[in-house]
């Protein structure tokens, strides 16, 4: 499934930038090996951090700093350290959406049922008629349908359930980045409020809560 998707991205991209409306604007890229070396031309670069993953999964973890010390704003949901982000520069300041912890528990725990919601939201049913289309696949109808069968049957990470939230935080993000100056000053208070990330910080957090442990003086001889 994870290969599929991946295969998704890439077959956006060669449909997407190969439109002469839309491809200086507007391209999509897929970054193979992501790792340090790269992350370091990345992070400075983005305007615009997309930390996804379902409340509860805990899949956010330190992409979403890196993103954050260099100035990026966050869309997300409160999961992982969105959770700390969101506290440190104020709600103000990060662009929240989906369902929390609990609402996705009571979701779940009451019978989640994604292809109601396919049937009536217009833009995600849209969106989805678009893969299974074969539009992306060279005319492939079937390439991409064990993703649909797997959103529409189970969608285990209530990506059916969050995506009307999502649209509505993006249409809040193009807000304010038709704003430089308002971008510009939470783009600057992202990095200004980011010093909780430190790793100094955690480890005497995990000596104090974790471990119980004191730390231990060290004697520096002059020879």
């Amino acid at each position: 499934m994870a290969k599929l998707i991946v295969k998704l991205i890439t077959s956006l991209a060669d449909v997407i930038n190969r439109d002469s409306r839309i491809k200086e604007v507007l391209r999509v890229v897929f970054i193979p090996d992501f790792n340090v070396k790269n992350g370091q031309r990345i992070y400075p670069a983005a305007d615009l951090s997309e930390q996804i993953s379902m409340a509860g999964k805990e899949a956010s973890g330190t992409g979403n700093m890196k993103f954050m010390m260099n100035g990026a704003l966050t869309i997300g949901t409160l999961d992982g350290a969105n959770v700390e982000i969101r506290e440190a520069v104020g709600a103000e300041n990060f662009f929240v959406f989906g369902k929390t912890v609990q609402e996705v528990e009571e979701t779940l725990a009451t019978g989640y049922r994604p292809r109601e919601i396919y049937e009536r939201d217009e833009d995600l049913r849209v969106s989805i008629d678009l893969i299974n289309s074969g539009v992306f696949s060279h005319g492939d109808a079937g390439t991409f349908r064990p993703l649909i069968e797997n959103l529409l049957g189970s969608d285990p990470f209530l990506v059916c359930a969050d995506f009307r939230s999502y649209l509505e935080s993006q249409a809040r993000v193009s807000v304010a980045y038709g704003d430089p100056e308002q971008w510009s000053r939470m783009s600057i208070l992202n990095t200004a409020r980011s010093a909780f990330i430190s790793s100094d910080r955690a480890i005497r957090e995990y000596s104090n809560d974790i471990w119980n442990t004191a730390p231990l003086p060290v004697e520096f001889s002059n020879g």
